[in-house]
């Protein structure tokens, strides 16, 4: 017997009502549109097929117009309504409405009394059988247009509806409102860097497009700031600017070979500043008369059936290739190396007036954490002498001062003998929290700037027009922008606009900033700032776009006090048309490596997508995470789990306790990597989850370690000078497989097949000890995916699989898994 189906009434005339079949009340409307009979110049086409009427709904018309119209058309009690008639001998009439379901569910769309038409759902044209059309909804919008054919003054009618023998809420409306999905996640078109010229007149913005299905298209453009008026655009050519001329440069092939190319912005004049260039990256000097080439030599090939592995890191693909500097003259065409040796030598910085190359070595040191030594040094390139500035393990680049007297070097807490170090007694500094140090070339002595500023350093540039230090720092949940005056040490905030700081550019010789973002519920924004005036303008605002019709849920911060005494903070994520009386089921989210849970509309896991769902979620930044100061990130080090299960567990149930809109007996959790390792820890340690996901967890930290390319490198941080021969209370007690007869909660793993970082063998020993032990779990491994899953098809079906795991087990839907995984009889 079939059960109900609720009809919901959206915007349109609908209402509620419980039935067998859902009922379409209302539809939108277009037309008519004016068909005439083609020239018949046979009476039979190439196929031997004569022409008839029908033929004329084959005439194309944009699906926009339906999309863009205010007609309506309501239907009566029984859903049947008389369509517009007109005096044109044929014609084409367009009608429309959405189909909205809360859930996984299938069923059969029925249109009745029509004689010529066309159904399309999402722009795919369907094939009905028996007069039905099969169709298969997941909880999201869904576009019914119906394309028909009609003659004149000839009275027409039409009535459709949508039944399933399944338990569902389906919606049948006219609004274009729509649920946040992994679609805008993906698609349209996102800001991938940005950048000024110069004198900041010019702004170089790229761009890429994704379409649905995966395709995507890059181009650039190239503004005039006052006027916003496009001067350039190319989809072809890699422009960049010239440090000092305000002009774009790129390369192309030419009739000598590699040419080097400069165009002026404002008149489009090109000018070729080099033929016969030599392969290689390179970058300009900022004197503009000589480039910075980086070449890549290749080292000794493996044999191909028996391969010596050398080091770790010589199972890596191109690890055996280094990296070497050479100068081009551009006067001369003079072509010299700069470096040589074992190791590679990579570029940093150049000194304002051209005379100095500031370059890393890198040296591997497998018997001492870090397992790697950086030596900084500084050529000068009118004597090529070097000079070694630096040898330390835990700094990873620097800058030139803008008059080349100091440096601005980039590290961890504990280099310079620790004197950027703010942690605790019997702490060992997390090397993942970016921290900032002033360095005097005179002096040789580094002062430390960050020390006592929580964000975390992941980007700067010092800008030579005001001679201030420009900060991205990871602050919390956010990214933001600070500006540290070299002089006095202080750090202030730039006011942004955005939660998420995505890239900045600021102008070499005037007072000019532009940068993209976005936040919790928005998707990006581009924005200039004037430092001089303090102003802001929005440039563009892309999320205008992604986000139409699309209804979010709030988004509300949410602390609490642990246990230890210090404050977790976290925010939580309500469905669209949250009703307080209702009990949701909830997710929680935590952070993977050590970076926190950031407060992205974007991402791995985008909290939207859940919450339209009709879940609750909870992102919580238990301690170990960076960005919240030294002593917080440090408590990652040698934890694996200690003090972080505690407080996510402890954060989950106080966040139940204080929100009585959320169904405790219903909640799932989710995390990746390092958040798939806590997935399966916290399984260990409690039962209050209904449901777990984990995606690329550890479960064995010893296996981890030495079989992931960067295991024992990020051992090094998150396990420091701790190894499986000295410190088995974290390797093995700590190791989710060791303790896996505590597991009660169904558990699915996934996995992507060829994973460097995190193999997949993590998920495999994990899941074979829950299948001998009787207990509940899958495992699905993404066939050709690495750490995480790129591929758009691929993301798309892992998501799908997210939704139906939690879809079964939180909200007792098991259909939408059953149809992706139906048991096999084996």
């Amino acid at each position: 017997m079939k059960r109900n189906i609720l009809l919901l009434a959206a915007i349109c005339s609908c209402y509620n009502l419980f039935a067998e079949k859902v009922i379409v009340k209302q539809f939108r409307y277009a037309g008519p549109y004016e068909v005439k009979k083609p020239f018949l110049n046979d009476s039979l086409d190439v196929n031997s097929k004569k022409f008839t009427e029908k033929e004329l709904l084959n005439t194309a018309i944009p699906f926009n117009n339906i999309r863009q119209s205010a007609q309506m058309l309501d239907a009566n009690a029984n859903g049947e309504q008389t369509l517009p008639t007109s005096s044109l001998p044929y014609h084409i009439g367009l009608a429309s409405f959405y189909l909205n379901s809360d859930r996984y569910v299938k069923g059969n769309l029925q249109v009745k009394g029509l004689d010529t038409y066309e159904v399309y759902v999402n722009n795919e044209k369907q094939t009905p059988a028996d007069g039905k059309i099969a169709l298969t909804l997941e909880p999201h919008r869904y576009e019914i247009v119906i394309k028909y054919l009609s003659e004149k003054d000839k009275p027409g009618s039409l009535k459709v509806t949508f039944d399933t023998e399944a338990e569902a809420v389906v919606t049948a409306t006219t609004s274009p409102e729509k649920r946040y999905t992994i679609s805008e996640v993906f698609d349209g078109t996102r800001i991938r860097s940005v950048s000024l010229s110069p004198n900041g007149k010019y702004l170089l913005t790229s761009y890429q497009t994704t379409f649905p299905g995966g395709k995507t298209e890059s181009f650039q453009q190239v503004t005039d700031r006052s006027s916003g008026q496009v001067l350039v655009e190319s989809s072809t050519n890699n422009y960049s600017w010239t440090p000092q001329s305000n002009r774009l440069y790129y390369t192309r092939n030419g009739l000598q070979g590699k040419e080097l190319v400069t165009i002026d912005p404002a008149t489009k004049a090109e000018s070729i500043l080099a033929a016969n260039l030599p392969d290689g990256w390179f970058v300009f000097s900022p004197t503009e008369d000589y480039l910075i080439f980086t070449v890549s030599e290749e080292g000794p090939k493996k044999d191909e059936d028996m391969e010596e592995i050398l080091v770790p890191d010589d199972r890596q693909p191109g690890w055996r290739t280094r990296y070497f500097l050479h100068k081009y003259d551009l006067a001369t065409g003079l072509f010299e190396r700069l470096t040589y040796g074992y190791n590679s030598t990579s570029l940093n910085d150049i000194s304002k007036d051209g005379r100095y190359l500031l370059f890393t070595s890198r040296e591997a040191t497998l018997t001492q954490r870090p397992f790697s030594t950086t030596t900084l040094y500084r050529m000068d390139l009118q004597t090529m002498e070097t000079e070694k500035i630096l040898k330390d393990p835990f700094i990873s680049f620097a800058s030139f001062s803008p008059d080349g007297k100091q440096l601005a070097v980039a590290a961890s807490g504990e280099a310079f003998d620790g004197i950027g170090l703010n942690i605790a007694p019997g702490q060992t500094s997390n090397t993942a929290d970016g921290q900032l140090f002033i360095y005097d070339l005179a002096s040789k002595q580094a002062t430390t700037v960050t020390k006592e500023f929580d964000p975390s350093v992941q980007n700067f540039t010092w800008n030579n027009y005001d001679k201030q230090i420009y900060l991205q720092g990871e602050d919390k949940d956010c990214v933001r922008l600070y500006v540290l005056n070299p002089v006095n040490g202080k750090i202030n905030p730039v006011p942004l606009k955005e939660e998420i700081l995505s890239d900045f550019t600021i102008a070499e010789a005037a007072p000019e900033l532009v940068y993209f973002g976005e936040s919790a519920s928005n998707s990006q924004r581009l924005y200039s700032v004037n430092l001089k005036k303090n102003t802001t303008v929005c440039l563009k605002d892309l999320s205008e776009t992604i986000l139409k019709d699309v209804t979010l849920g709030e988004v509300h911060d949410w602390n609490f006090q642990a246990a230890a005494g210090d404050t977790i903070y976290g925010r939580y994520y309500l469905p669209p048309h949250f009703d307080p009386n209702k009990k949701y089921p909830l997710i929680v989210n935590y952070y993977g490596g050590t970076s926190p849970t950031e407060r992205s509309l974007e991402n791995r896991y985008p909290s939207h997508a859940y919450a339209a769902l009709g879940y609750v979620v909870y992102i919580i930044q238990p301690s170990g995470a960076t960005g919240f100061g030294q002593e917080f990130s440090a408590r990652h080090v040698n934890a694996w789990g200690k003090r972080t299960g505690d407080e996510i567990i402890e954060g989950t149930k106080k966040f139940c306790a204080e929100h009585n809109f959320v169904d405790a007996k219903k909640i799932g959790c989710i995390g990746a990597s390092y958040g798939g390792f806590m997935t399966q820890y916290l399984q260990t340690k409690t039962d209050i989850f209904a449901a777990a996901i984990s995606h690329a967890g550890i479960s064995d930290i010893t296996s981890y370690w030495g079989e992931g390319y960067w295991g024992y490198s990020y051992s090094s941080l998150a396990t420091a000078n701790s190894y499986p021969w000295n410190a088995r209370d974290i390797y093995v007690e700590q190791s989710p497989l060791f303790h896996a007869d505590k597991i009660n909660t169904p558990i699915l793993f996934l996995h992507g097949s060829v994973d460097t970082n995190v193999p997949i063998g993590e998920s495999i020993q994990m899941f074979t000890a829950l299948k001998l032990l009787g207990k509940e779990t899958a495992f699905i491994q993404v066939k050709g995916q690495n750490h995480q899953i790129f591929d758009y098809k691929k993301r798309a079906e892992w998501n799908n699989t997210i939704y139906a795991w939690f879809a079964k087990y939180l909200k007792e839907q098991p259909e939408w898994w059953e149809a992706l995984y139906p048991k096999k009889s084996l």
